[in-house]
């Protein structure tokens, strides 16, 4: 079994959903966004997606293009990206590890090549935003090779006749996004989730991951009250962009903050969990 179907099947069976914070490679620098990865399982992710920067993310909105800008300048490369996940295996062997990405720079170091050297590394998924179920055959049979699920988008526009195809090759868990538009633009409501889940779940088996515009602790409780996952990216990569100096380089807070953030949003999404006070970002103890 795949760490990836192995933590959904023990967070089935524990009762909860799962929490898929984002980091982007090299932001603010390879040192930092290392930092924060090692934090990520104590802080509560049960699951991990790091994006490799790329110069024209189209799928994202201007936090994360921000970050890959970030990224890029801070040196991510796909070989030192890999670098930092093998760093992190060193002293975690059971933590997802899901690489978010597009297809040009990956194509560039040549698809073969990459997935090997992924699949050494200790990445577990794939997400190819541009990459479309039509093309696939440049990535999945080598991905499958090395034992990586790929992942696949699913949006609010894909239609009946689309999610077939969509779906035909996906391994690992779906991912669901859940507005139209970019990421960190909009968050859809509890009731549109709930509207919009039950065609995947009669299309498929595999676990559905809930992303673009959760950023609250209420908002991922919310999506793992329809869904099996919640992903925040841009909510994470906007405390960190607020933690750095003039010049843009980490603060001796910056990676606190981030894996403070990350153990809020955790916290709020387990069962039982208080309302949390959007004004305070704690719980209500009135709601008792």
């Amino acid at each position: 079994m795949s760490r990836i179907a192995a933590r959904f099947a023990a967070l089935k069976a524990a009762g909860r959903g799962a929490l898929i914070p984002y980091l982007e490679a090299g932001d603010p620098d390879m040192a930092t966004a290392g930092a924060i990865l090692a934090g990520m399982p104590a802080a509560g992710a049960d699951l991990i997606e790091i994006g490799l920067p790329f110069s024209d993310p189209m799928a994202d909105g201007p936090t994360i293009q921000a970050a890959a800008r970030r990224g890029l300048r801070g040196g991510a490369t796909i070989d030192r990206t890999l670098e930092m996940v093998a760093g992190f295996r060193r002293t975690d062997a059971d933590t997802p590890v899901v690489l978010m990405g597009y297809l040009n720079p990956i194509d560039s170091y040549g698809p073969a090549r990459f997935c090997a050297a992924a699949a050494a590394a200790g990445v577990d998924g794939l997400i190819i935003v541009d990459l479309p179920p039509e093309e696939a055959d440049l990535l999945e049979p080598h991905a499958a090779a090395h034992g990586i699920d790929i992942v696949r988008l699913v949006a609010p526009t894909t239609t009946p006749e689309r999610l077939p195809l969509v779906l035909a090759g996906s391994s690992g868990f779906i991912y669901y996004v859940s507005i139209t538009g970019v990421t960190g633009t909009r968050t859809a409501s509890e009731a549109e989730l709930a509207l919009a889940l039950p065609r995947l779940r009669a299309a498929t088996d595999l676990p559905v991951a809930i992303g673009f515009g959760i950023r609250t602790p209420a908002q991922a409780a919310a999506a793992v009250r329809v869904a099996d996952a919640a992903v925040v990216a841009s909510a994470l990569i906007e405390t960190l962009a607020g933690s750095l100096d003039e010049g843009g380089h980490a603060g001796l807070d910056t990676v606190r903050l981030v894996l403070e953030q990350v153990r809020t949003i955790a916290d709020g999404m387990r069962p039982g969990a208080l309302p949390l006070d959007p004004a305070k970002g704690s719980p209500l103890e009135t709601a008792l």
